[in-house]
This record gives structure tokens, C-alpha cells and sequence, in this order.
């Protein structure tokens, strides 16, 4: 009995380590408007439940060590560096599309870090948290987490070069997905100048300067909102393909892969 309290305890410890990084590193659980008080209850009760069954798996090393405490802290970084790339590509799409509303000068102070942030990439961001919670995710990200333990099991995961040169390669992605989003509004601001540009060519006194920055904000905003229907689809969509690159990365952190 003794024994066995003893492995469960150390179960318990290494859980806490794993889950304390989902709420260090990942989107929406990392949210500075949850209170710590609630992250650490609920660290602790997750685990609590946990830790009983991880400590039975059948390729557990449940002991307490530097190198397994390093690599459980690691399962949450992954995580949390993996799904955050979806925001990064929100905010870069909406630093993008902030230059073509003329709204480059115009920051907000993001409450949940101390830098200032673009209007439209706190709106995009904000948007996707929304998409987050409504489509239920960040229960699927709790549970691809609880997930890892049967591939990944306490006690052997172990820090792989390769993992950090493979989110490396995906974070390559954020330029490419932040162009997909702001593609259509791009070519209806481009479309928007060049109209008024040959205006101007053709009606010398017309003020071209004066019509510009309107034309471009009422036009973009027009395709923007027509096609914000499509964002949560999109979203979700690389939401879970996030999701499951992680897991990839953490199956062959532990050797199964």
C-alpha cells in the first residue's frame, strides 16, 4: 500500500507538471481573465482524478526526476506553442488588413500581454476565441491533452531537437494562412484604388487623396463582413489540424511515433 500511494503521489506530481502547462502555454486556458486561484484548483482536481489511472499504464515511469519533470513542462509547451500559431496567423491577417483600412496607427493595449496589439487583430482575435468556446474546443483540447498520457506516458517523454525544428516548419504556415483570410478584402481594397486612380486620371481636379482612404474602408468592410461567415469553418478547421500536429510531435517525443 505503501508503495502504491507512493507512485500515485509521484503520478500526481508529474500530471500537475503536465496540465500547469496547458494553463501556462495554451490559448484561452492561459487567459489572464481566469483567475490563478481557479487554474490551480482545477490543475489540481484534473489531476487528482488523473493520476490513478496514468499511474497504471503499463509503460509509466512515474518517478520524480529533473529530466521528467523538464519533459512533462514540455507536453504543455508543445501544446501551447502549436495552437497559438492560429492566433498569430489572426493577429498577423488583421495587422495586414489594418494597413489596408488606413488603421495602422491605430493599437490597442491587449489586457492579456503588455504589448499593444492592432484594432483588427485584437477584433480577429477575439473572434477566434469566440469560435474556441462555441464550438466546444477547448474541451477537445482538454481532452487531446488526457490523450497524450496513454501515448505518451509520465515519466517518458523526452525533449527532441526534431519537435522544435517541426514547429518551426509549421509556424511557416502563419504567413500563408494569414494571406488566405485576408486575400479577399486585399483584392477589394486593391480593386477600390485602382478605380479611384484612373478617376483621378481622367477628372484631373477630382480629389483623389479625399476618396481614397473612404472608398477603401467601406469596400473592405463590405467583403470583410460577407465573408466573416466563413472564419469559424476555417478556424475549427485548423484549429484541429494544430491539434493533431501536437499530438504528432508529442507521440514521437516519447518514442511511439
Amino acid at each position: 500500500m505503501t508503495t502504491d500511494w507512493e507512485q500515485t503521489l509521484e503520478a500526481m506530481t508529474l500530471v500537475v507538471v503536465r496540465v500547469s502547462g496547458l494553463m501556462v502555454f495554451a490559448p484561452v486556458f492561459s487567459s489572464e481573465a481566469i483567475p490563478p486561484r481557479i487554474k490551480a484548483g482545477f490543475v489540481m482536481a484534473v489531476s487528482f482524478l488523473v493520476a490513478p489511472i496514468v499511474a497504471a499504464f503499463p509503460r509509466a515511469h512515474a518517478e520524480l526526476g529533473i529530466l521528467a519533470v523538464l519533459g512533462e513542462l514540455s507536453v504543455g509547451l508543445v501544446f501551447g506553442l502549436t495552437l497559438s500559431l492560429l492566433f498569430e496567423a489572426l493577429n498577423f491577417a488583421g495587422q495586414v488588413l489594418g494597413f489596408q483600412f488606413s488603421f495602422s496607427l491605430v493599437n490597442l493595449m491587449d489586457p492579456n500581454s503588455p504589448a499593444a496589439t492592432p484594432l483588427m487583430g485584437q477584433m480577429f482575435s477575439l473572434l477566434g476565441t469566440l469560435t474556441i468556446l462555441g464550438a466546444g474546443l477547448h474541451r477537445t483540447m482538454l481532452a487531446a491533452l488526457l490523450r497524450t498520457f496513454s501515448t505518451a506516458p509520465v515519466g517518458t517523454v523526452t525533449l527532441d531537437p526534431r519537435a522544435g525544428w517541426a514547429l518551426v516548419t509549421i509556424a511557416g504556415g502563419i504567413f500563408s494562412a494569414a494571406l488566405q483570410l485576408s486575400a479577399p478584402v486585399m483584392a477589394a481594397t486593391l480593386l477600390a484604388e485602382l478605380a479611384v486612380a484612373l478617376a483621378g486620371k481622367m477628372a484631373p481636379t477630382l480629389p483623389v487623396m479625399s476618396l481614397t482612404v473612404p472608398a477603401k474602408t467601406m469596400l473592405g468592410y463590405g467583403v470583410l463582413i460577407g465573408s466573416l461567415a466563413l472564419w469559424p469553418h476555417w478556424i475549427e478547421a485548423h484549429f484541429v489540424a494544430l491539434l493533431d500536429n501536437a499530438g504528432r510531435l508529442l507521440a514521437g517525443a516519447a518514442g511511439t511515433a
